[in-house]
């Protein structure tokens, strides 16, 4: 069954094209991955400052699987800290995961 992976990042107002510029820095970085399903970056319309990170997942050992990984470290690590130089300063001011499944209205069964 499909899990979705929420990460709700809570950037200063000023900041979210940083974040977004990062983000499309490492576009396609996870897409290999084994059981990933897809990945949406989610700009708030409104007064918010949390963007969503929207990840989809065959299941939860899969993200964990990513997780756990080389390719995550690689992943979420700057161009410039490839490179050995230093990392840049945080965009996020908060951040926390949540962790949801796709309900099956079908059957009403969790």
């Amino acid at each position: 069954m499909t899990i979705i992976k929420i990460n709700a990042i809570t950037v200063p107002a000023d900041s979210g094209d940083e974040l977004a510029r990062r983000f499309a820095a490492r576009a396609g970085a996870v897409d290999n991955q084994d059981g990933f399903e897809g990945f949406e970056l989610l700009q708030p319309t409104d007064e918010r400052t949390t963007w969503l990170v929207l990840t989809r997942w065959r299941d939860e050992e899969s993200f964990q699987a990513w997780l756990n990984s080389p390719a995550f470290g690689h992943g979420h690590r700057s161009a410039a800290e490839r490179s050995g130089g230093a990392a840049p300063q945080p965009v996020a001011v908060h951040s926390e995961l949540w962790s949801y499944q796709v309900a099956d209205l079908a059957t009403g069964a969790v």
